[in-house]
């Protein structure tokens, strides 16, 4: 079991606007992408400049950031990661994601003071490899999503103390081992080991026989056609049991997600985490957090057997949507406040910051010339907040 005091929180950072709402929300560390190497290739993808910012924000609010260099470089890519891994370490980031030996070499000797955590697209499966690793230089291993807990647990016993292990508690799963699929390369030339995945996995199939082109036939398996797609994983409610299976870091999925969903999942992790560290039952307002964002249904990947699929739609739910973000707000809660959807008088709201729980009121004197997006505009919140609070609107 890992000391308290190591134990992290690590966020996805998107683009700069969820940085911030991460660090804002109560993340202990970011991990984000150079514009290569990162295996979120339709993600913005941060420039040099911008990560140079990153950092220095970042490191102003006592939070790391982890550059992701765990895409499978080809030989021209390998002969330019030098000097780039010379600038990050010259920015001063606290990490790479490596999920390749190769690259993991090169950092070793061109940013010898960054440290070196190990990608879950490696697929570390057994306390072996991660010794071995270790040996390298590795100073954190991120496990692979198909680990059962008492897999973890053994694991943890087998390797050095110091030796961080760091499993995914949220957001999306794949179909294959890890991340290695080839079913996108082969249907759309998108190569998923590169960070380009089209997610063939989340399409509706029919079977079509060889002689009647024009005619699809449904494949059925409970009642559904998506015979790949797989659940959202949610681990807010065993935060203790990983805890005592000796997990240092609590990794988000989501780069590609909204600001909103980070702060949100941000958060209600950030809360948990801190109530069972101080010995409390952490409040189930927690999990229904969860449940504000976008996602799939939800499970518990594989740390408790199989985690299932869902064959009946690809869609995503959410039980609320934001409507504002505040600006400033004084003692007495009145807001200035940027729109970002269509709200009006009357309707139920709440207001989410990282200092209280969630706050539901009904909105009164909403403006009328709030019809556009981005608009700022006045409005009285029920108790004072920070700027980057959140309103939005509940789905009932």
């Amino acid at each position: 079991m890992p000391m308290t005091n190591d134990l992290e929180l690590l966020s996805p950072a998107g683009d700069f606007e969820k940085l911030t709402m991460a660090v804002h929300y109560g993340a202990d560390a970011v991990y984000l992408s150079g514009k290569e190497y990162g295996m979120r290739a339709s993600a913005a993808g941060f420039t040099n400049e911008n990560i140079v910012k990153a950092v220095e924000f970042c490191h102003n609010n006592h939070k790391k950031v982890y550059i992701t260099c765990n895409t499978l470089p080809r030989e021209d890519e390998y002969a330019r990661l030098g000097p780039y891994m010379e600038f990050l370490q010259d920015a001063g980031v606290d990490a790479m994601i490596i999920a390749d030996l190769g690259v993991f070499e090169k950092a070793c000797r061109c940013a010898p003071d960054v440290k070196k955590h190990v990608s879950t697209q490696l697929g570390i499966v057994n306390s072996g490899t991660a010794n071995v690793l270790y040996n390298m230089g590795a100073e954190t291993v991120v496990l692979a999503r198909e680990m059962s807990l008492e897999e973890i647990r053994q694991f943890r016993q087998n390797i050095p103390k110091d030796l961080k292990v760091e499993t995914f508690v949220h957001g999306a799963m794949c179909v294959s081992f890890s991340g290695r699929c080839l079913l996108s390369n082969y249907l759309t030339g998108r190569d998923s080991n590169r960070g380009m995945c089209a997610q063939p996995c989340r399409w509706k199939y029919h079977l079509v026989e060889e002689s009647r082109p024009a005619q699809y036939y449904e494949i059925s398996e409970d009642n559904g056609t998506f015979i790949m797609n797989s659940n959202d994983m949610c681990m807010i409610e065993h935060i203790g049991e990983l805890i005592d299976a000796g997990v240092n870091t609590f990794k988000i999925e989501g780069r590609m997600k909204s600001a909103y969903y980070t702060a949100c999942v941000t958060n209600a992790y950030r809360h948990v985490i801190d109530a069972v560290v101080a010995g409390n039952e952490p409040s189930p307002i927690w999990l229904e957090e969860c449940n504000m964002v976008s996602h799939r249904p939800y499970c518990t990947g594989f740390f408790y057997g199989y985690p299932g699929q869902n064959y009946g739609t690809s869609s995503y739910t959410q039980d609320a949507e934001i409507v504002a973000m505040v600006e400033s707000c004084d003692e007495e809660g009145n807001a200035v406040l940027t729109q970002r959807n269509k709200f009006v008088s009357g309707e139920k709201l709440q207001l989410v910051s990282p200092q209280f729980e969630p706050v539901t009121f009904i909105a009164e004197n909403v403006p009328e010339d709030t019809a556009h997006a981005m608009a700022q505009f006045e409005l009285k919140l029920p108790r004072k907040c920070n700027k980057l609070s959140i309103v939005r609107r509940l789905r009932s």
